[in-house]
This record gives C-alpha cells, sequence and structure tokens, in this order.
C-alpha cells in the first residue's frame, strides 16, 4: 500500500484529516462530541485516486490519532463504518 502524507486540521468542534496526492485533495471530516470522542462523519476520495488506498490511509490515521489521544471513535460515515469493521485490530477505538 502507497503511504500518504496525512495532516490534521483540528478545530473547536471538529476538523479533518486531508491529503494531496497528484493534485487531488481527499479529506476524512469529523466532529467532537465531548472530550472523549469523535464522530468521523464524511470520507471525500476524487475518483481520480480511486483504489489506491486513500481512504483507508485517512481511517487509519484517525485510528492510530484516538488511541494515541485516549480517545473513541464513533463511525457515522459508511465507508469509516466498514473500514473500522474490516480491521479488527482497530476496533478498540470503537465507542
Amino acid at each position: 500500500m502507497e503511504t500518504f502524507e496525512i495532516r490534521q486540521e483540528d478545530g473547536e468542534t471538529g476538523g479533518r484529516y486531508v491529503t494531496v496526492v497528484d493534485g487531488h485533495e481527499a479529506e476524512m471530516t469529523y466532529s467532537k462530541a465531548g472530550t472523549s470522542r469523535i464522530i468521523i462523519d464524511h470520507t471525500g476520495v476524487p475518483k481520480a485516486l480511486g483504489g489506491r488506498g486513500v481512504g483507508v490511509a485517512l481511517v487509519q490515521r484517525a485510528v492510530e490519532d484516538a488511541r494515541a489521544a485516549g480517545l473513541k471513535i464513533i463511525p457515522l460515515c459508511p465507508f469509516a463504518k466498514a473500514q473500522i469493521e474490516k480491521h479488527k485490530e482497530w476496533q478498540d477505538v470503537l465507542a
């Protein structure tokens, strides 16, 4: 799987993970639910980047960051939910 430079843009009520690959921006957005949970609500990957693992990389980064910060994830986004269900090793961060 390719590696992507993913940055987090974090605000008071939410934020996003974003990467730019070959001039195309992909993102995954979240909102904060209190101090111990985030809600992943959208993952957007342009068709030009489809099949390269960009979406999976965004979810993985959120899982790793949540684990490191002691946060739980509520995956409302169907893509993020499916990826967390598929990767048993990520399920410790589910709310």
